[in-house]
Parts: C-alpha cells; structure tokens; sequence
C-alpha cells in the first residue's frame, strides 16, 4: 500500500482509501469500524459504566464504607459539595468553609455549568442530578473521543477504536472523575493532526491541557518528529495555536481570580506520593532511598526518574532506523509520566486507553494490561475498605483486602504498563514487527508527518574495522 500524497483527500481525513476485498482487515470497516457501529459500542460501554456507578447513585454515597465495597465511588458527587458548588459558589473563587477547585479551569467550566443546570432541583436530589448532568457530558466526550480515535487510526483500522469504546477499565472508570473530557480533547486534537489541520489540532491540544496536565504528553513527540522530519514550521503554527487556545480559557479565571486559579498547580506540588504509586509502596515498605517520606526527596525522586525515562525517549526517537510513529511516542512519554509521578489514581487508565490502542493493536498484550488495571480497581476500594477497620472503625460484610493483596495489584499494573511499553519500544526498534507498518502504512496519524523522509536523525558512531597489521600484533 503506497503513501498518499500530502493533501489528498484520503490523507486530509486519516487515511487511504477503504479495501474492497471482502477477506481483509479493511473490509470489516462497514460493519466493525463504521461511525454507527462505534457510536453504539461507546454508548453501550457509557451505559455499562453508569450501571456500575448506580449503587452509589441509590445512596451507598450515605456510607463511607459502601461506596468502596460496591466499588462504585465517584469524586463527582462529593465534590459537588465540598467545592461550595452546592451552596452557589463560583469555582476558583474563595468561600468560607471551602477551598478553590483542585483542578484546571474547564473542569471547573464543566463544574459550573452542571451546577447551574440542577440549581432548580430541591436539595435532598441536587447532589444525584449534578452527577447524571455530569455523566451526560462524559458519555458525549467518550463517544467523540472513540470517533475521533478511529480517524486517528486511519481508515483501514479504524475498527480498533472499539478496543476504547468498550475497554473494561475505561469503563470502570469512567464517572470517577472528569478525566473524559480531556480524552475527548486531546483524541480530538490526534484526529485533526492527522487530517493535517495543525492549527486546529493545537486549539485543541491547548484546551486539553486546560482540562488535565496529561496532554502535555503529545508536544514532546510531535517537536522530535517534526524535527526529525524537517517538519518545524508546521510544529511552530500548531504550538502557537496550542498557546493562545490554552491562554483564551485560562486568562479570564488568571485575572478574575489568581489566587484561585493558581490553586491547582500548588496543590500538585504539595502533594505527596500517594496511592497507586510505586513511591508510596517504596514508603510503605521502607525502601532505602527510594522509600524517604519527606515531599522534597519524593518530588525529586520522581522528577530525576521521569528526566531519565524522557532522556531515553529521545534518544529512541532521533536515533531508531524508522522514525517512530506518533502515537507510539505519546504512549511511552505518558507511560513514562504516570510510571514516575508521585500519584497514580484509578481513574488515570483513561488517559492511557487510546494512546495504547493507536500505539500498539496488538489484542493479547492489550488485554493483559487491561486485567492488570481491572484487578487494581478492585484492590485500591478494598484496601480503603481494610485501611478503614484498620482505624477502629466497624464494618459488616465485605472486609477488603489487605496491605499484601493491595500492592500486588499495585505491582501488577506497573509491570503491565511496563511490558506494554516494552513491546512499543520493541516494536520502533524493529519496524517489520509493528502491526500498523506490517500493513503498508506509515503513520496515519501522523498527518505531516506520513510518509516524511528524514532530515535529521542521529547516528551511532561507526565502528573501525581493525587492520590487519593490528589485528596481528594483538
């Protein structure tokens, strides 16, 4: 299969044109990979994620302890309540008896703008209703995000997009927080890079780092591919985009309430190792060095590691045979970032799902993985449950799990991603390995960026034959 041409049609959206043969990968587009399809297998796998969240949505909320052993909590419902949004408070803005919103400023848009929808409801059902009007929106942001992940793909794999659409970690995770609509965005901002529209891709790129910090991710990969392929002007136009789209939503709450809007980035700083991440199992276990408790020495544990892991990113990406593909870059600079920080919550598989999928559709590893972040769900509620008793508190039925089962399901989730990331790795290091390229394809979604020859790549040095005269006198 040949490259297109840069601004054919075929490339403008994604990729070539659909195979007709009724045996290839390509002809199950119509009836796996069609927008209809993958719109009903994101709705069904958004209303599977609501199932899971009803017990809680019934009132086990109520209890400390049921929210966990139903395994349904959510920070939707509570923070309703703990962000002042209950009592008519404006996100960012100080309030007694409260604090400014943890997050960057179109969660707290989104927060908002639920809030004014149930502000007509009584109060005994406000706290419910603002978490169906919230998931309402997540399950619009999941659907375009599984769409706009297809467009990535390029047409002749756009059926792997319903490994998002119905991942079951995705799906258990859904509604916990509101880490959909960053995948929205940024899947958005995948799907217009690889049509070629890089202005619109940074607007979009700029908006999802106003939503989470995550999509940070995608701006390190695209500066070394583009200057690898002598594309930097194009990566220029799409980083100033990226700029003034993330300065237009965070100005107004920068100058209306600084104090508020900073509040997020202190909070990210002041925090430390906390569940999920391999610090805190370091601090549980008292590892030498690894495991100090003191923030500074974790802040910088986790910065050193995280340099580390990047600086050997790079290196991969300017000096591999084959410039690697975009989304294969994405995927192991944010599972370097998520490996690395000092919090690794439930809810951050959200961020992973589509990076992965784009980054290596392979079924099997993806599956392992996926059975690694479903144990951890389960683990990380019945550990709170067992930590809970623990405190001297009295629980009937389900006791949890205890401290040994936790962090091997801590563990498990680590060495998945880690052996995720491995097959990525190998899979750039040894291009006829890669699935996407085994195809005849270069990098759908790498949009300028497809089918680029290099201008720049790093070499190893050569090594000198040794002559003969050398060879004899050794």
């Amino acid at each position: 299969m040949g490259v297109d041409a840069p601004g054919s049609a075929s490339t403008r959206f994604g990729g070539g044109a659909e195979p007709s043969g009724s045996v290839r990968p390509g002809s199950l587009i119509a009836v796996l990979g069609s927008t209809t399809v993958l719109v009903a297998a994101s709705v069904v796998g958004m209303l599977l994620a609501f199932a899971q969240k009803s017990p809680c949505r019934a009132g086990a909320w109520n209890s400390y302890a049921s929210q966990f052993q139903r395994a349904c909590y959510t920070d939707i419902y509570p923070l309703y309540y703990d962000e002042g949004l209950s009592a008519g408070t404006a996100p960012y803005a100080a309030h007694p008896g409260s604090h400014p919103v943890e997050y960057p400023v179109l969660i707290g848009g989104a927060m908002q703008a639920a809030a004014w929808l149930v502000h007509g409801f009584s109060d005994t059902i406000r706290g419910r209703e603002f978490f169906d009007v919230t998931v309402a929106l997540l399950a619009i942001c999941a659907v375009a995000g599984v769409i706009a992940t297809a467009r990535a793909a390029g047409a002749d794999r756009r059926w792997q997009a319903l490994m998002v659409a119905l991942s079951p970690a995705l799906i258990l995770n859904a509604f916990v927080n509101w880490d959909l609509i960053a995948l929205a965005l940024t899947a958005l901002g995948l799907a217009a890079w690889a049509a070629r529209r890089g202005i619109w891709a940074g607007v979009l790129f700029g908006l999802a780092v106003a939503t989470k910090f995550y999509p940070l991710v995608v701006f390190g990969p695209l500066l070394l591919l583009c200057l690898r392929a002598g594309r930097m002007r194009e990566f220029a136009k799409m980083m100033a985009a990226a700029v003034l789209g993330w300065l237009a939503v965070n100005l107004p709450v920068m100058i209306a309430a600084p104090s508020g809007w900073a509040y997020f980035f202190v909070f990210s700083k002041d925090r430390g190792a906390d569940w999920g991440s391999i610090w805190y199992m370091f601090e549980h276990f008292n590892v030498p060095v690894l495991g100090n408790p003191a923030l500074d020495a974790v802040n910088k544990l986790a910065e050193v590691f995280f340099a580390a892991c990047c600086a050997a990113i790079v290196l991969l990406a300017l000096a591999a045979p084959r410039r690697p593909r975009l989304p294969q870059l994405c995927f192991l600079v944010l599972a370097a970032f998520l490996m690395t920080n000092k919090v690794w919550s439930p809810q951050y598989v959200v961020w992973l799902v589509p990076l992965a999928v784009l980054a290596r559709p392979r079924l099997w590893p993806y599956l392992l993985w996926q059975l690694a972040e479903v144990a951890y769900f389960f683990g990380i509620w019945g550990y709170l449950i067992f930590f809970y008793i623990a405190g001297g508190h009295a629980v009937t039925g389900y006791q949890g799990v205890s401290t040994g089962w936790y962090f091997a399901t801590l563990a498990a989730r680590f060495l998945a991603v880690g052996l995720l990331a491995a097959y990525v790795v190998r899979d750039i290091l040894w291009p006829e390995r890669d699935i996407v390229r085994a195809l005849g394809n270069d990098d759908p979604a790498g949009g300028v960026l497809d089918g680029a020859g290099d201008q720049f790549r790093l070499r190893w040095p050569a090594r000198r034959a040794k002559s003969p005269d050398s060879a004899s006198a050794s």
